[in-house]
């Protein structure tokens, strides 16, 4: 498995596991478990995590996996997010749905997370979602204070412009190691924008959430999507894959800006399925090919 160096003394898998849908696999314990093993045997020991998934279930049902055999801890990287606020029946607490980047809200999510996932750091913390009520010097205190008592190692954003980044990073003494976008072949708004350009710039590595457009191009009638499947098809026949999910896969992958896909999967067949697309290299023609299926017309 290829390795991208995030930052001195981190790194991660180039594919990662999402753990976004976990409490919907209905898993025991031990399936969990199970599964974490399989990835880490395959290379991928990066596994991305949030809050609010599972409406906050997701991060103590892995960390109750990984507490069956707390040795995985040292071969794997967590990433989770925070900020995002939910109404939930596990925290009544929270009124409405809104955005919360406070210095007390990050401290008391990051606390909430080490206590679930069973673990006394976490690899990488995100902002979930730029924040318009955002408070740079006050979201950097957070920062500063979490990293100097040694529960985060790194931080970084989802979803953010450039503008947004270059904002909050301008109040950190230390720089920001990725941002995790919505990014596939369906949604080309991050690769039209300039915000991987900003990634490259910066070289950092983007994750890449939905890269497989949350099965869109898979079963959608809509035009873009049955344009965008015909394409995947023919392009498929001509290389010889397994299916167009390894295509769509492959489509990120041979980017220059190192995108690292985030497997949303909890079927280990799936998974390795879409392990196999890290050999497939497309040819400038088949990816402009897709790229302007996309869009529905030719490039200028």
């Amino acid at each position: 498995m290829e390795r991208i160096q995030m930052a001195e003394n981190l790194s991660y898998s180039r594919m990662i596991h999402g753990l976004w849908r976990l409490a919907d696999w209905k898993q025991s314990k031990e399936e969990t478990l199970s599964l974490i093993e399989h990835n880490v045997d395959k290379g991928i020991t990066t596994f991305d995590h949030a809050d609010i998934y599972g409406d906050y279930t997701c991060e103590a049902l892995f960390g109750e996996a990984l507490q069956l055999k707390p040795s995985l801890r040292d071969k794997m990287e967590l990433v989770t997010k925070c900020g995002i606020v939910l109404p939930s029946k596990n925290r009544p607490e929270n009124e409405s749905h809104h955005y919360n980047t406070s210095k007390q809200h990050i401290i008391q999510s990051v606390e909430n997370s080490l206590m679930n996932l069973k673990t006394d750091y976490i690899d990488t913390l995100l902002i979930h979602r730029p924040d318009p009520f955002m408070n740079g010097e006050e979201v950097a205190e957070a920062f500063i204070q979490l990293k100097n008592e040694g529960k985060v190692r790194s931080f970084g954003v989802s979803n953010f412009k450039r503008h947004q980044w270059s904002m909050l990073e301008s109040f950190l003494p230390f720089p920001l190691i990725t941002n995790q976008l919505e990014l596939s072949s369906y949604q080309l708004e991050n690769f039209e924008d300039g915000t991987l350009d900003l990634c490259q710039e910066k070289n950092i590595a983007p994750m890449a959430w939905s890269p497989l457009a949350g099965g869109k191009i898979f079963n959608s009638n809509d035009e873009k999507s049955i344009r965008l499947r015909d394409t995947l098809h023919h392009i498929n026949n001509e290389i010889g894959a397994d299916g167009i999910d390894q295509i769509l896969f492959a489509w990120l992958l041979n980017h220059p800006a190192r995108i690292m896909p985030i497997i949303g999967s909890g079927n280990p067949d799936r998974i390795d399925t879409a392990l196999q697309s890290m050999e497939i290299k497309l040819t400038h023609h088949q990816w402009f090919e897709i790229f302007q299926s996309s869009m529905g017309h030719e490039v200028p």
